[in-house]
């Protein structure tokens, strides 16, 4: 590679969805250099139709090793790319955004990409294409063969990782063992070592109201979780809790703790949302390989229509070069 930077492999995601055009958006506002550096796998004349559409004025080359301000691009060709229909879920779309995947992840455990950034990909059609996983971060921990992953949303106002994610309220109370929790902020609290915080800030959230008063309203805290911080601190994590999570987010907001560990999906989504919506970044830690996304859905209403914002996807560029920079290579997350 000419560039002096790492190969960061973006994936296009759903091709009905928005994916396609706030990459060349996001393509569009980088140096030469970042942009030769951030290769593109997906469909190319989907690439070049997106690029026409707003307007960016890139040039793309089927190659890894591009320079001067060309995006590479690992063009992927998937079946039944002529049922692809702009903003509807089709086996076809969901296909190819599985297809895209599995490339990007072949290129990261080979070690020509440094991070995989993705782009969104929609759940029904990747199901209707006979591909069942609740979501990006499970595909990638069965793609790699990794026996768990956890998701964390990052920003600069706001961070929290999940104990449990896309499973119901029920499965969520069931998942959150002593183990599972100890495992997660863990996790936590090894990505934040690696990217150069010294001693990490953590807090765990309880699950029940109040952390359960006492047993009152729940045993979680007293049977898994608080067990669980304790021994992280006998292991020497700097890490507090269960708090209640009616004030546990509120504090890490107010410079408290760098990071939060959430018990459930909207336990930790609703506040990090409603906090930095565009600045967000979804992040899978546990891999073997690295990965930020974005942290929002295919939007297949305004798809291929010019409109979507690219602000996420920037956000999700920017944490993957961060990685990239801070991380070495063999470090998963």
């Amino acid at each position: 590679m000419s560039s002096s930077h790492p190969t960061i492999g973006i994936t296009m995601g759903d091709p009905s969805g928005v994916g396609p055009e706030i990459i060349v958006k996001a393509l569009r506002e980088m140096s030469p250099e970042l942009r030769s550096s951030s290769a593109v796998i997906g469909n190319l004349a989907l690439l070049k139709r997106a690029d026409k559409l707003v307007g960016a004025g890139l040039t793309f080359i089927e190659s890894l090793d591009a320079q001067g301000g060309a995006v590479p691009v690992v063009n992927v060709q998937t079946k039944d790319q002529a049922q692809i229909r702009d903003g509807e879920i089709s086996a076809a779309g969901g296909e190819a955004a599985y297809q895209y995947i599995v490339k990007a992840v072949e290129l990261a455990l080979a070690g020509k990409i440094a991070v995989i950034v993705t782009a969104p990909l929609n759940k029904a059609a990747m199901h209707a294409a006979g591909h069942h996983f609740d979501g990006h971060t499970e595909l990638l921990a069965h793609l790699t063969g990794a026996s768990s992953s956890f998701m964390l949303l990052a920003s600069d106002k706001l961070s929290a990782v999940h104990v449990s994610t896309h499973v119901s309220l029920r499965g969520a109370t069931q998942r959150g063992s002593t183990e599972r929790v100890l495992a997660t902020i863990r996790a936590g609290n090894d990505h934040f070592k690696a990217l150069g915080i010294t001693s990490p800030r953590i807090a765990v959230a309880g699950l029940n109201p109040h952390c359960g008063e006492g047993g009152i309203f729940g045993t979680e805290e007293l049977d898994h979780i608080g067990p669980a911080v304790e021994q992280a601190q006998r292991e020497g994590i700097n890490v507090k809790g269960p708090i209640s999570g009616d004030t546990v987010f509120y504090r890490a907001l107010k410079g408290e703790f760098d990071l939060v560990v959430a018990q459930y999906h909207d336990q930790g989504h609703i506040p990090t949302k409603l906090i930095a919506f565009d600045e967000t970044v979804n992040v899978s830690l546990g891999l073997p390989i690295r990965r930020t996304s974005v942290d929002h859905g295919t939007a297949f209403d305004i798809a291929w229509q010019g409109k979507a914002s690219p602000v996420n996807m920037r956000a999700a560029v920017a944490y993957a070069r961060l990685m990239a920079d801070r991380m070495p290579a063999k470090v998963a997350a």
